[in-house]
């Protein structure tokens, strides 16, 4: 056994790579697929897309390794979290497109629910806002609107799932229908304190229990590979939500331990221990992990949209060309010229939770230009993430010593410097940067014995750089202050 099959299904793109025993990447191959937007708000995914496009690059990643499948110990599933998919139990096949985490179409049924005095019940029990963020009310609103689903649900003929259990689903031949902890706990339907589904938010959102997957450890063979197009018979040995798996990945093993990751958006997440800790900031509690020794539990703060805006100013302006191309339009200028953009085109996350947040850009002049706001651009995903850490620390009462990063984004080392002079503390990128897909190679060879234990695997983590801050403390203020004045400009804008 010389490798871990790592599969990393993102929001924007899908990713294999093979892991050696270091922990370093031996190959990656990644394929992005359609975004889908019915209407203001919705943001959909094309189940079938997820699926080919993730079976596929595991399939050139093998081929490109040069490895077989006699030497691939095990396959682990990290993936995009509150995504919701609705299938058909006999054939496989999704009855609608998924719902992103990102789509807001939910918020009214949110409301309604936080009216009806629900929201203090799903707090205690979740740990996480009422929001349209989060799968449950998704779920629902699917059963309610694909002709025949409630009655077929019932009768247990569908079967619900966020990314890994339809990935799992599918790779197993229909074998596997199952989730982990860290992605139940996102559902709102799971309760984080007796770590199993809860029948009286199931009762509320009237979802019935035959939909649900089973509940596993993050490391724990749930299946063998059954489908075209990859060698049969490879363990799949772990499912981990994307973040939870960084968390894993950038060895945060104990309490106190945080890193952010910048993706699509941008999550922070400390480790807790193996008690919930609710959250007097709005920040969320989840289940980090759960393994043979119990669970271990994270303070999280969500920004929906962070590398995303970067997205919007190749695809939907037309200023960059390719991704990377905003880091030097971005260095071109000295600063932002006094322009803030507030990047809430899916509404806010943590701390504001306001799903009719819209994107705004404040403080244009005539001498406005393209690289001002692709500096403003960068600067937006370091002051939502600043925000999270000041939240975090205000809950915790740990101010973090460093911050550890990951992520394709944490390669613009601009961003990261801004980000280290907004927290004025060190932020530390590692040697290996893709840490989901590590995190969830990292528990399927613990559970197949490919690694040790949790003592080895952070043995293995290296710091590549680290970016001091280089700004005055109240110069950081200063500016984070500007930004929240921008951000209120953004509030409460659309309707329904």
């Amino acid at each position: 056994m010389k490798a871990i099959l790592a599969l990393d299904q993102g929001t924007t793109s899908s990713r294999a790579i093979v892991f050696d025993r270091a922990g370093l990447p031996v190959t990656t191959v990644q394929q992005e697929f359609r975004q889908i937007f019915p209407q203001p708000g919705w943001v959909e995914h094309d189940p079938e897309e997820i699926f080919s496009s993730q079976r596929d690059v595991a399939a050139r990643a093998l081929r490109q390794s040069g490895l077989g499948a006699p030497e691939i110990a095990a396959v682990s599933i990290a993936n995009q979290r509150e995504t919701t998919v609705l299938w058909d139990r006999s054939t496989g096949r999704a009855l609608a497109n998924a719902i992103v985490w990102q789509d807001r179409r939910t918020a009214s049924r949110c409301d309604a629910l936080r009216h009806a005095g629900h929201e203090a019940g799903f707090r205690e029990k979740t740990g996480l806002e009422l929001d349209a963020y989060f799968s449950g009310t998704k779920l629902a609103w699917l059963l309610d609107t694909v002709p025949g689903a409630r009655a077929r649900a019932e009768r247990g003929e569908l079967a619900f799932g966020t990314i890994d259990s339809w990935l799992a689903w599918r790779l197993t031949g229909g074998e596997a229908h199952v989730t982990d902890a860290s992605n139940a706990s996102r559902t709102l339907l799971f309760n984080i304190h007796t770590l199993d589904w809860d029948d009286a938010l199931l009762a509320i959102l009237d979802i019935p229990r035959a939909l649900l997957p089973r509940v596993v450890a993050g490391g724990e063979i749930v299946g063998r590979t059954r489908c075209a197009g990859l060698p049969e018979g490879i363990p799949i040995a772990a499912l981990a939500g994307d973040q939870p798996a960084a968390l894993f990945g950038q060895a945060c093993h104990f309490a106190g331990l945080a890193k952010n990751t910048y993706g699509t958006g941008c999550f922070l997440l400390m480790n807790t221990g193996e008690r919930p800790s609710p959250s007097r900031h709005r920040l969320l509690t989840s289940v980090a992990w759960r393994r043979g020794d119990g669970a271990h539990y994270a303070l999280e703060g969500s920004v929906f949209v962070g590398g995303a805006a970067v997205q919007w100013l190749r695809d939907g302006l037309g200023i960059i060309a390719r991704a990377e191309d905003v880091g030097p339009l971005a260095a071109s200028v000295p600063d932002s010229g006094g322009v803030h953009f507030v990047p809430a085109l899916a509404g806010l996350g943590s701390p504001y939770w306001d799903p009719r947040a819209r994107g705004t850009i404040v403080g244009l002049s005539r001498g406005a230009t393209a690289a001002h706001l692709a500096r403003a651009t960068l600067e937006a995903i370091a002051f939502q993430s600043a925000e999270l850490v000041a939240a975090m620390a205000a809950d915790s009462g740990i101010a973090l010593s460093e911050l550890r990063v990951d992520g394709g984004a944490t390669a613009n080392d601009l961003l990261m410097q801004i980000q280290a002079d907004l927290l004025g503390v060190p932020v530390v990128r590692p040697r290996v940067t893709e840490t989901t897909a590590l995190g969830a190679a990292y528990l399927a060879g613990l559970a197949v014995g490919f690694w040790e234990d949790e003592s080895e695997i952070a043995s293995l983590w290296i710091r590549e750089r680290t970016f001091d801050p280089a700004i005055p403390g109240d110069l950081a203020a200063e500016r984070l202050a500007q930004w929240r004045r921008a951000v209120e400009r953004s509030r409460d804008w659309a309707k329904d």
